[in-house]
């Protein structure tokens, strides 16, 4: 009998696992020994029938959307034009909705009409947004200044924390020592900033530091070469890091750096997630933007 179970089993083409044997059709002899029954031994060497998986299409993922607030500005419109150069969407807010720039990169952008000042008018602007990068500054009075530079910033803040926005860029200012007194109400407001990011924003704020920046700007149709001036300082005074510890005039040694710098780092810090949260002065943003 242990032979023709054995002929039995060898003459079984498919491997079979014991878990798919029943016990209804394991029979037992006399003595107490089992073997396949003749119906189950014709189902064993029936083969198994292997059918194709359909086949998924599954979307590729859509590129992350940024809002540049500020991007019809200096700063602003060189972040612009860095992120739709990385291919991502990019959207911008303005009082007036869409600026008069002649620029192709400007109809590229997405532009929405609202006031920082207004909270409830960003709420629907910051749907489905996955980073912000805030360039909003301004002069004037001490008020005024502490206003755009702190109470509008503020505002996109707190909307960005409510609406789950993971990663929030802001492009604040160096410390210019005795120059602080002189714009109080501009370095109070972005301190005031900051200090607001770094609470909201634990583990995807980034506040960039730069010095003054220079690259070519637009006042209305007049183009200023700033990097006439900015470059060659750059050149210069990024190498004497340790004039800038000097009592009073040490912070007016700040290197200026690129505009194209600092939109270059602004998108990388609001696209990588593994880039670290925290203060970038200018000697980091000099750093990151050499980095490939």
């Amino acid at each position: 009998m242990r032979s023709a179970v054995t002929r039995l089993i060898r003459s079984s083409s498919p491997v079979v696992s014991p878990s798919r044997l029943s016990a209804a059709n394991l029979l037992k002899n006399n003595n107490g020994k089992a073997f396949l029954s003749e119906d189950a031994s014709k189902r064993v060497e029936e083969p198994f029938k292997v059918e194709e998986a359909e086949t998924v299409k599954v979307p590729p993922p859509s590129p992350d959307k940024l809002l540049v607030l500020g991007g019809n500005g200096f700063v602003g419109s060189h972040v612009c034009k860095e992120a739709l150069d990385k291919g991502f969407t990019v959207a911008s807010l303005n009082r007036s909705g869409k600026p008069s720039i002649s620029e192709s990169w400007a109809d590229k952008v997405i532009w929405n009409k609202g006031n920082l000042l207004e909270p409830d008018s960003l709420k629907d602007i910051m749907e489905g947004v996955s980073a912000v990068v805030s360039c909003v500054g301004g002069f004037g009075s001490n008020s005024y200044m502490y206003k755009i530079n702190g109470t509008a910033n503020i505002n996109a803040i707190s909307v960005a924390a409510e609406k789950g926005i993971k990663r929030f860029v802001y492009v604040s200012a160096a410390d210019f020592g005795f120059v602080n007194y002189l714009l109080q109400g501009y370095y109070e407001g972005k301190r005031a900033t900051e200090a607001e990011l770094l609470s909201k924003f634990t583990y995807g704020g980034v506040i960039l530091r730069p010095g003054f920046i220079h690259g070519t700007r637009r006042v209305g149709s007049v183009k200023i070469p700033l990097g006439l001036v900015g470059s060659p300082m750059q050149m210069v005074l990024q190498s004497a890091k340790p004039l800038t510890r000097l009592p009073l005039v040490g912070p007016l040694l700040t290197p200026p750096v690129s505009v194209a710098s600092v939109a270059k780092v602004a998108v990388r810090a609001a696209t990588d997630p593994v880039f670290p949260p925290g203060i970038v002065d200018v000697y980091g943003i000099m750093r990151y933007s050499d980095q490939k």
